[in-house]
């Protein structure tokens, strides 16, 4: 068998160095999809089964209304303190959602709303606020302009819920359907009454290829 050795002039082995990084290093600066805003309480351009912003949205402002019509907590004579977060929203379903999407647009949506019918207890707020109370007892700043109080303030009632999920799919097709229910309630902070509760369910069903994050 012979052994054929190629010798390449210098500038050959350059221009073809050339054309080889020119090939593998081209970029496609063709122009892309335009960002599109879209409206969140409607279905958007990408859709699959799980909670999207619409279903938020719409969730949220019945649940407002629900606790808004509810005498227990929006008509007592004295207006009720009310803690709504999410630690003790739990998120059971097959859904990933960050729950606080769920608990932060209620509680602005019931605060602008409530007109001084309930007032609300910010719980993750303690440490910044007793920080700030002891600074001001200690005189390392003024007083403030609203005076103080002997305690921080307790709270009346409490959200809770749960969001939960059944779904079924196709071996053929690998069509996915998904049945959420999320269910709300408002717990009193003595008794452990739940005074309200509240609930909102849809299925969808897609040849799902969303990834949710």
């Amino acid at each position: 068998m012979k052994t054929y050795i190629i010798f390449l002039s210098p500038l050959i082995l350059v221009s073809l160095i050339g054309c080889i990084t020119t090939r593998t290093t081209r970029v496609d600066n063709s122009p892309g999809r335009p960002t599109v805003y879209e409206d969140v309480s409607t279905s958007g351009s990408l859709q699959g089964v799980g909670i999207e912003s619409q279903d938020i949205a719409s969730m949220t402002d019945k649940m407002m209304r629900d606790i808004l019509s509810t005498r227990v907590l929006a008509g007592r004579p004295t207006v009720p303190r009310v803690i709504i977060d999410d630690k003790y929203f739990v998120n059971e379903s097959s859904s990933v959602i960050n729950k606080r999407l769920i608990t932060e647009r209620l509680m602005v949506g019931l605060n602008r709303a409530a007109d001084g019918r309930m007032v609300f207890v910010e719980r993750a707020a303690a440490e910044m606020v007793e920080t700030e109370r002891t600074l001001k007892r200690q005189g390392v700043v003024s007083e403030g302009t609203m005076g103080r109080t002997a305690r921080t303030a307790g709270a009346d009632f409490r959200l809770s819920g749960r969001v939960m999920s059944s779904d079924s799919m196709s071996s053929r097709t690998g069509a996915i359907a998904r049945y959420h229910q999320i269910v709300f309630k408002m717990v009193d902070l003595e008794s452990g009454i739940a005074v309200w509760t509240g609930i909102y369910e849809f299925k969808k069903a897609a040849q799902d290829d969303i990834i949710y994050r």
